[in-house]
């Protein structure tokens, strides 16, 4: 046995995990500076609406604008581009990101920023979509899951580092230098993208025949998986703030050091679903909706006492990030000729599932069911047992399909 051989193999592996890991760190790096870029505004509500004489609502419609953004440009761009080389189109991404960013830094009016906050918008789907899809080939099959969700990490971190950076940027030296700021770490990331991340396999198949997949059942039932076992955490999150000083009696200004709180358990939330998934796909995403769903049911109760709603809070973000890697898993098993495609048409269902369950915790509270803001938390945990139920379909649709 050549004993120097073996050395050398096992020295060139450890290489281009090296390598894989960097690239990956890139990948994570853009998806910070794509949440920052999401979330950002919530913290500069004031000083925008002051800098550019509107309403607070006004500015408020930033977000929904962005949101609006996410969900319908990605399918579009997604198809646009079908035929780029996916590396190619992620840095085209990160080129109109940084554009958008840099419009909103300039922008005169709140017309052009809202325009810029769209065209920012429209790279975050594909982003992710195509993000996730260069990740899972960064690694070995069995690592697939864990490497989206590295990437997703940026996401999370954006919620616990980014947006309170921002936005002390943002009242220290105005809104436009936090713009700025993103621009900058968009640059650096469309840097790291271009030096260390490989060229991966471009779309094999033509357009019809990925058009041909999303027609497929267990395509739509992962899509509904998404958007309703996600839609639970923010028919609740939308509203966390007035639970938290209406309900459990903290004060405004502790809001933002509990919101961390959460931040450090979607962390590791992402982190293990992730490691989770790639052990056993569906039963652990099942046991995490579960836990979401209970979780969610009985923040009704804990937050009615400070210390039990900081434990369920915590909770609550592990269990809502821990779905996120199994879900794009799942949607990139069930629709492998369109990768790209379906993992985008994903992310937009994570933010059809963000505007559903803010629009279900809004009518709950307008409507006064089951006495209003305290019935929030038990109704987003009904939304999340409709995601088990499609769930369970899914597993079932795959056990026929093995049978098969």
């Amino acid at each position: 046995m050549n004993t120097g051989s073996v050395a050398h193999r096992a020295d060139d592996a450890a290489a281009s995990s090296k390598r894989s890991t960097i690239a990956l760190y890139a990948l994570t790096l853009g998806a910070f500076a794509i949440g920052m870029t999401e979330f950002i505004i919530m913290g500069l509500l004031p000083e925008v609406a002051a800098n550019l004489q509107v309403s607070i609502p006004m500015v408020g419609l930033l977000i929904t604008g962005y949101a609006l953004g996410v969900a319908i440009g990605a399918p579009f761009i997604t198809i646009a581009t079908h035929r780029l080389p996916r590396k190619a189109l992620l840095l085209l991404l990160m080129v109109i990101f940084i554009a958008g960013n840099a419009l909103a830094a300039l922008a005169p009016n709140y017309s052009v920023l809202m325009l810029a906050r769209i065209l920012a918008a429209l790279t975050h789907g594909s982003f992710f979509g195509v993000g996730s899809v260069i990740a899972s080939q960064l690694v070995p099959k069995e690592k697939r899951a864990g490497a989206i969700a590295i990437m997703f990490t940026g996401l999370t971190l954006a919620n616990i580092l980014g947006v309170p950076i921002g936005t002390f940027f943002g009242q220290a030296y105005g809104w436009r230098s936090t713009f700025w700021l993103i621009t900058v770490i968009g640059i650096i990331a469309l840097i790291g993208i271009i030096v260390l991340v490989p060229k991966v396999k471009s779309a094999s198949s033509s357009l019809n025949q990925e058009l041909g997949v999303l027609r497929r059942p267990t395509v739509h039932v992962a899509l509904l998986m998404t958007v309703f076992g996600f839609g639970g955490v923010f028919t609740a999150f939308t509203y966390i703030a007035p639970i938290l000083v209406d309900i459990t009696g903290f004060s405004p200004g502790s809001v933002s050091y509990i919101l961390v709180l959460f931040g450090v358990g979607i962390t590791l939330g992402n982190i293990y679903g992730g490691k989770l998934a790639d052990r056993s796909l569906l039963p652990s995403l099942l046991g995490i909706l579960l836990l979401l769903a209970v979780v969610l049911a009985l923040f009704s109760l804990t937050d009615q006492n400070k210390m039990l709603a900081l434990i369920t809070i915590f909770i609550l973000g592990v269990a809502a990030f821990g779905t996120v890697p199994g879900l794009q898993l799942h949607m990139l098993n069930m629709a492998k000729e369109a990768p790209t495609l379906a993992s985008t048409l994903n992310i937009a269902a994570f933010n059809l599932g963000n505007a559903m369950g803010a629009y279900i915790g809004g009518v709950v509270i307008d409507a006064g069911i089951g006495g209003g803001l305290p019935a929030v938390p038990w109704v987003a945990s009904l939304v999340t047992v409709i995601g088990i139920l499609f769930t369970l379909w899914g597993a079932h649709q795959q056990k026929q399909k093995l049978r098969a």
